[in-house]
């Protein structure tokens, strides 16, 4: 990391390892419920591509892997409210336990929208799965089926998340300072 971004992280909040036990129980977890149920495990880039690719390692049942992306944020540290879908599923979901698996959960709005418009297409069963929840901020009402950590209302980055597209790749969740 430069001595530019550098001076962006006010302090880590959630280690590399505290991630690394927290994904494999979710992993464990997500094993046991789906054991030989067809599943479809939906990512929604670009921030919870990290997230998905250390979960999906830590099923051990068989499963399938999709994408989508929609925006919000726009390179701010708010999100903007509305929700904009970038890239669809091409599957037909009707066949699958459907998991999300999101980076993080803060107004709600993008969740609520991805979630409602995934329902309209009849999945066997719909869970999300967050790395991260920040309660104080919703906007909407919505919650996790599990949440691996919750946190204050902090602007973060790190392990997917970014700032203007910076600092996806720490290991860690740290809090960004402007």
């Amino acid at each position: 990391m430069t001595a530019e971004h550098e001076k962006h992280i006010k302090r880590i909040l959630i280690s590399e390892e505290e991630i690394r036990e927290k994904v494999a129980w979710a992993g464990r977890q997500l094993s046991r419920e789906y054991e030989g149920k067809p599943l479809l495990l939906v990512s929604i880039l670009n921030g919870a591509f990290v997230f998905l690719a250390d979960l999906c390692r830590e099923i051990s049942e068989p499963c399938e892997i999709a994408f989508l992306r929609t925006k919000s944020y726009f390179a701010q540290t708010v999100s903007s409210g509305e929700v904009s879908f970038l890239l669809d599923l091409e599957e037909d979901i009707s066949k699958y336990h459907v998991v999300i698996a999101e980076d993080i959960i803060d107004s709600g709005r993008t969740l609520k929208a991805v979630a409602e418009k995934l329902r309209q297409r009849n999945p066997l069963s719909l869970r999300v799965v967050t790395l991260l929840d920040k309660p104080s901020r919703r906007a909407v009402d919505f919650k996790a089926d599990m949440s691996l950590f919750t946190i204050p209302d902090y602007f973060v980055v790190g392990y997917g998340l970014d700032c203007g597209e910076q600092f996806r790749n720490l290991k860690y969740i740290a809090e960004y300072q402007p």
